[in-house]
């Protein structure tokens, strides 16, 4: 069956987005039918063949014998897969497998079992498995499609594609329905309100981030506090304005250029922040994202544990999506450079300014801890000591040489040290041989060695 010409303009913006959660590009058959399990073990998808990794169409013969072997790859999973077979008019040597979520989870290839996550399948485990199993007609949240239009701010949606350069012909509709935000029936899902709806919380009253400012490292003294309401990039970025502007910032100057050094470095809070946006559970009720910065640390809270069918072992070196419509659009944004590898990404940008790896609780709220630099700031106080003591001992030495008689009190004056500051600084002096003093305190000289 061939589709229409505007499945054609859609086919384009597909290319133009690459591969995710819910598009597959092969350019032969070979390994089609962990893909096909894969989507069906998760949340449907498609699967286009004749176009390769790099979104460039190179083509295949399409026949009814490469149909008819394409269905027999999806009758033998097990259990059997139904697929949709089409052809995109005007578009010469593409052939487009539709495959729906499955009833009879989890599904198989001969290979094993496989799991859609992100733009990858990955090879499911035991465990995996078993849970896949215990958890088959569990409620998916995100992808739940029951929310009225009147609740989507479609100026949002039209920015967010600009924004990131996502250009296409098809309309705002025909978009939304590509990325699985709105079904056939027109109605929203829950991921799309999250995302870009009007009133967030009037429809999620538990959507939204607290992030507090305690005086001390016990969290006893509130000394800021901050509700920040709106659709999850709202709470991004307005969580990171409060992050920035309660954090320590120091300055370096390599090469003239200005460098804002924090007390832990942003771009490994804003990635804490944007995990614990995608993959909070949201039908978590009467608990929210916070947000604590203390005298010593940051703290973020997420509601939900890990993933189901995820052990604490797995984390860190496999992708965690609960909700993968949400994860699916911010992949295609600069705030996810690349989906599972966030953890290691915080762990290496904190390791790099000499801060201590985070740390991770994970129970029924999932909690990442930022301590802050102290090697780093003990090594710049260190120095910016150093610096200050050389200094100090250099207008010390030049003046005594102009005048051998100077006094204490003309060296209190001229350095803008206290007493006991210059008395520190002539005994560390006169300990490292720099110089001596002849004669009395009162009638005496100074000597410079």
């Amino acid at each position: 069956m061939k589709i229409n010409e505007g499945m054609k303009k859609e086919f384009e913006f597909i290319l133009q987005k690459g591969e995710g959660q819910y598009i597959e590009f092969k350019e032969k058959v070979s390994g089609l039918d962990k893909e096909i399990v894969a989507f069906a073990n998760s949340s449907g998808g498609k699967i286009f063949l004749g176009v390769n990794d790099a979104s460039e169409v190179k083509g295949i013969e399409i026949t009814n014998k490469l149909k008819s072997q394409v269905q027999d790859i999806a009758r033998n999973c097990d259990p059997s897969i139904k697929i949709d077979l089409n052809e995109i008019e005007n578009v010469k040597g593409v052939i487009v497998v539709g495959i729906e979520e499955g009833e009879n989870k989890p599904y198989s290839c001969k290979d094993g079992f496989y799991l859609r996550m992100g733009a990858n399948s990955q090879k499911m485990k035991r465990d995996e498995i078993i849970e896949i199993v215990k958890n088959n007609n569990q409620f998916d949240f995100d992808s739940s499609y029951f929310r009225n239009q009147k609740d989507f701010n479609h100026e949002k949606f039209d920015t967010f594609l600009k924004r990131w350069n996502l250009k296409t012909d098809l309309s705002s509709l025909d978009i939304l329905r590509s990325m699985k935000l709105v079904d056939g029936d027109k109605n929203f899902s829950n991921a799309s309100l999250l995302l870009f709806g009007k009133e967030v919380q009037q429809i999620f009253p538990s959507a939204y981030l607290e992030c507090v400012l305690f005086k001390d490292k016990d969290g006893k003294n509130i000394i800021d506090r901050k509700r920040i309401n709106g659709d999850l990039f709202e709470q991004l970025n307005e969580g990171m304005i409060f992050i920035k502007k309660h954090l320590k910032v120091k300055y370096e100057f390599p090469d003239e250029m200005r460098r804002e050094i924090y007390d832990v470095p942003l771009r490994a809070l804003e990635e804490a922040l944007v995990n614990a946006l995608i993959h909070r559970d949201y039908s978590f009720k009467g608990a929210n994202i916070s947000l604590f910065v203390y005298s010593d640390r940051v703290e973020i809270l997420s509601p939900g544990g890990l993933v189901s069918g995820f052990g604490e072992g797995d984390f860190g070196n496999i992708s965690i999506r609960r909700n993968e419509l949400v994860a699916d659009i911010f992949s295609k944004t600069d705030y996810v450079e690349k989906i599972g590898g966030g953890v290691r990404r915080m762990r290496d940008l904190c390791l790099e300014q000499g801060n201590s790896e985070p740390k991770f609780d994970i129970g029924s709220f999932f909690i990442i801890k930022f301590n802050f630099g102290e090697k780093t700031v003990e090594k710049t106080v260190e120095k910016t000591v150093e610096k200050t003591v050389e200094k100090t001992v250099e207008k010390i030495l030049d003046a005594i040489k102009k005048n051998s008689k100077i006094t204490q009190k003309d060296l209190e004056n001229l350095t803008g040290l206290t007493r006991r500051g210059v008395e520190w600084n002539v005994k560390k002096m006169k300990e490292k041989g720099l110089i001596e003093r002849i004669g009395s305190d009162k009638g005496g000289e100074w000597n410079v060695k």
